[in-house]
Parts: C-alpha cells; structure tokens; sequence
C-alpha cells in the first residue's frame, strides 16, 4: 500500500517494529505514534506506508529453518473402537455449545456438555477406545473443564498424551501422568521408580506416589520415607495426603514419626490420620485426654422422697431420673496436646477451652464412650442432656468423629430420622455436617434417607444432601424428587429457584422415571399467587428433563450398557 505525503517533510515510520505498528492501529495516531514518525496530519498515512513495507518485510525476510526430525508414530490404542452410533454422538456432545433462551431461560433442549461427563464414564466402564478424530475436541474440552479431565484423559489414551507433546494448550495432559505422559512405571521397574522419584517434578512425584500407594502401600510408603528428611515441608504435606489411601495401622510407625515434624500443617495432617485408626497410640492418649473433660454427672440419677411420705415402704427410696452429660473442657493446651495435632490458637470468635474440647473429642475413638457413659449406644448418648450449654459443641464434635472414622452407627444416630422436625437429627447442626454424615452411610441408606427427607421438607434444602447419593438415583428417591417437584409446581413456586435441583435431576435420575413425566409436561393452569410465566417454565423444564432422560438412555444403548 502507498500514499502521496502531505508534504516533503512526511513523517516516517519505518524504523517501527510489526507489534508498534499493530499498537498504533489500535489506539488510533492522534494517541500514539511510532518511532521516527511526528504527529500531524500525515501520521496516518506514514503508518500505513510503514505497516505495508513491513508486511513484504516479514513474508520475504524468514530465513529456511533446518528440518526438524520427524515425530515418532503415534502409539496403537489396543482398546476396542467405538460403535459408529456412539461416535456420532460423541461428537454431537463435543460440538454442543448449549445457550439459554431469551430472560436466562434454558428452553426444552437438553444441554448436552453437561451429559459429557457421564457418557465418558460409561464408555471408560466399558473399555472403549477414543475414535483419533475426536481427540482435538476432548482435549480442548478437557483443557476447558478440569473436572472433566480425569475421565477424558483415561478415555483419550496414548494418543492424547502424544499429541499433547506437540501441541503447547494441551500440556495439561503430561503434568498430570507420571514421567511427563509416559506409562508409569509397573510393579517390577523398581529402578525407573526410584529415579523418577528422585529426578522428575513435583506434579510428576506426587502422580507416582500415588499410583504406588494404590497397588503397593508400604513400597509407597518407603519410597517416601526415603527422602523424607530432605523434602521441602509444603511438599511433605502433599505426600502425606497420599497415605489416605489404603491407610492402616502399618502406617502407624511413619506417622508417629510425623508428629514431631517442623511444619505445623505437616504435624496436624499426621494427627487427622492417625485418629483415623481407633487402635493407634495417638487415639489412645486423645481419648485418655477426652474422658478426663465429658462424664456422666450421676447427681441427678435419683430424685429424694420426701420421709413424711407414708405412702411407700421404704421412705428414702429415690425415684429415677435421667442423667446429664457434664463437661469439664481443658484449661491448657499442653505441649504433649500440641504434638498430637491439636491447634492451640483457636479461629476468630472461639474460646480457646471449647476449641480445645472440640479437637479433643473429634480425635478420641468413638468406641471410647460406650463405656465411659454407663454402657449406653450412640443413640442413647445423644439422647442425653448435656449440662451447662455444651451440647453443640460435643455433639458437632462427634458428628466429625463420625466422619472421620467412618461410623455408620453414630453417623446413623447423629442423622436422626430424615422426618424430625427441621431434620436436624440430635447432632447434625448444618446441613454440610449432615451431608457429610451421609457419606458414611451404604448408598442404599443414603438414598432412603434422602428420599424421606424430601418426602418431608421438599426441595428446599436437599441440593447439597443430592450430591452425597450414588447416580443414578435408586428409584425411592428419584420418585421424591418427581412428586417434589410436582407439588412445588402446583403450589405455584417461583420456578427459578429449583432449577439446581432440576439440572442435577437431568444428570442423576433413573432414565427409566421418564414415563413418569409425560403427565407433567402441559402448560398449568396458574393460580393468583403464582410467580408470572411460571406455568410455562416449569412445563419447560419437565419437557427437558423428559427429553433428557430418554437421550441418556440412548447414550447407554449406544455404548452398549442399556
């Protein structure tokens, strides 16, 4: 490109480099100018003159590079191919860029990047291998989603990893296999272990401890032990997480090892995970430490009878009465609690003695008060008044024991019947202690129990306790989602709040429920009260979640699980 100057004083602009030519298009000339080039009427002009001589400049001006060695073959995948059906649909789910309609309306089309996660895992269940064409696609998906990763990455296979060598985007595919994207070293290759352990990256140790700690915890637990005293202490605390992993009381040795570690963080991961394991030393002295503060205060066992009272035999017969829980929390934090992983500095708004308590009681062994409580059950304990306005805090503190040492029968008892009032159970005070508590229970009881929460409260708080249950959903609790949902629509509920659970109840529900929903799919009549245009979202989203339902049962048959 050429233009007349203004003038035979033009400025110029040719000692400009391309990315200051590019800034001062960008910005315009009465901002910015290049170098050599004056402001004024000209300016424009020179930059173009400039921009032009400098693109001959680049494309003429590249010097032959030397050929680079060719890469090595992509490596064979031995896993079966696809079915033809469920390679078209796996690029249909690829290719899905989903939007909401017009006012953040989802509309009736199922969103199909959100069913990615689960068409992967039945196609890893089944051993299918990745069709090449795709594997851009999952890789950029991948790259965009990490929660997808795991499962894209088993699915993609060899050939991911090896385009991910060439391709700087999708890097994230080495970092997360040990030796850079390699096969990780089998149970025999001792050698290539113990140099990648002692040579690769962090991301790459912490890959490998964990593939050993899943076939061979104490090899994983001696490789570690090995360089121990020469780590880094945040990089201790990530290799100690790996031992939760087929952790017992093998482990014990190591950990007790750990508790006299400089780092705190370090000290306090060793405690969690040996109060995990009831018959350790560590539980034994927290528990000795726990019975000394949480008694059984007998002064109210039996009530006196007043001696004028002729009308029984024996006049200072004691009638009964039930007695309370007292609790005596500690009045220091000693060096010995603090070795054994108890925070002495409590957080902003606690007292110090019943932070204590609390640490205390979460790490003693659940099987400790029994005994110490006059031979009563978990449901019996929790039963019992607790003196002095410190049932919360022994209770929240058993709640995490619970979890902790995964107890079914005080999780059980700390839940409460799913029907209480507020379902708040004895001892769950939120409703992540009672997700939590969940977690320890089989997935049948989780299902029931959340079914018969919903049964009774509806919808509102279920979101979180949703997630703790296995998908998809045994057919009690799909069916309590469905009637909830329905009874939320004809009491004409703002629609928009449920939308939460009617996304997980596209990914969750039993497709087989689908028949269920044909009855819910018109448009309602709506009420007075009724939030305005309500009838029509939730026949929308019925529309959906029908339409999803049946599309998640052709991906199964398609991937040969139906």
């Amino acid at each position: 490109m050429t233009s007349t100057p203004t003038s035979p004083a033009a400025p110029s602009a040719t000692t400009a480099s391309w990315e200051q030519l590019v800034t001062v298009a960008l910005l315009g000339t009465d901002r910015r100018t290049p170098p050599g080039c004056e402001p004024g009427p000209g300016a424009a002009a020179a930059v173009l003159d400039a921009a032009a001589a400098e693109t001959v400049r680049r494309r003429a001006g590249l010097r032959p590079a030397r050929a680079a060695r060719r890469p090595e073959p992509a490596p064979e995948d031995p896993r079966p191919p696809l079915p033809a059906p469920a390679a078209r649909r796996l690029a249909m789910l690829l290719a899905d860029r989903t939007g909401t309609a017009a006012g953040g309306r989802r509309g009736a089309a199922p969103d199909l990047m959100e069913l990615l996660p689960q068409w992967l895992a039945t196609a890893n269940a089944r051993g299918f291998a990745a069709p090449p064409e795709a594997l851009p696609a999952l890789l950029d998906a991948a790259r965009g989603r990490t929660d997808l990763r795991p499962a894209a990455l088993r699915f993609a296979g060899p050939r991911a990893l090896w385009l991910a060598r060439l391709n700087p985007d999708w890097r994230f595919a080495l970092r997360g296999t040990p030796g850079g994207g390699t096969v990780p070293p089998g149970p025999g290759d001792g050698e290539r272990v113990r140099r990648l352990w002692g040579e690769g990256l962090f991301a790459e140790r912490v890959a490998l401890l964990a593939s050993l700690r899943a076939r061979d915890p104490a090899g994983a637990r001696e490789l570690l032990a090995s360089t121990w005293a020469t780590e880094r202490a945040e990089d201790r605390l990530m290799f100690l997480d790996s031992l939760r992993t087929r952790l017992t009381s093998a482990d014990e040795p190591f950990l007790e090892h750990a508790l006299a570690d400089r780092s705190r963080n370090v000290r306090a991961t060793a405690a969690e995970l040996l109060s995990a394991l009831p018959d350790s030393a560590l539980a034994a002295r927290m528990a000795a430490r726990a019975v000394t503060c949480v008694s059984l205060d007998r002064s109210l066992d039996r009530a006196p009878v007043d001696p004028r009272d002729d009308s029984r035999d024996h006049a200072l017969e004691r009638s009964p009465i039930a007695p309370a829980i007292a609790v005596e929390a500690p009045h220091e934090c000693d060096a010995g609690m603090e070795r054994d992983g108890v925070v002495a500095k409590p957080p902003g708004g606690r007292g110090e003695r019943s932070w204590w308590l609390g640490q205390l009681v979460e790490a003693a062994p659940l099987a400790t008060w029994p005994a110490r409580l006059g031979g009563r059950g978990p449901g019996e304990i929790l039963a019992l008044p607790v003196a002095d306005g410190w049932r919360g805090e022994l209770h929240a503190a058993w709640c995490r024991a619970a979890v902790r040492q995964r107890d079914g029968a005080w999780a059980r008892a700390l839940l409460g019947p799913p029907t209480a009032p507020e379902a708040g159970g004895p001892g769950a005070v939120s409703l992540a202690e009672r997700a939590k508590l969940l977690g320890t229970l089989t997935p049948g009881e989780r299902a029931d129990w959340v079914a018969g929460f919903i049964a009774t409260h509806g919808l509102s708080e279920a979101f979180q306790l949703l997630g703790m249950c296995e998908v998809p959903w045994a057919p009690p609790l799909g069916r309590a989602v469905v009637d909830a949902l329905d009874i939320a629509r004809d009491a004409g509920s703002y629609p928009w709040s449920f939308s939460g659970v009617m996304g997980l109840a596209e990914r969750c529900l039993d497709p087989a429920e689908a028949g269920r929903l044909d009855g819910l799919l018109a448009v309602p009549d709506e009420s007075e009260d009724a939030a305005p245009g309500a009838g029509g979202y939730w026949a929308e989203a019925f529309q959906r979640l029908a339409t999803t339902l049946r599309l998640r049962a052709a991906m199964a048959r398609e991937l040969g699980a139906g």
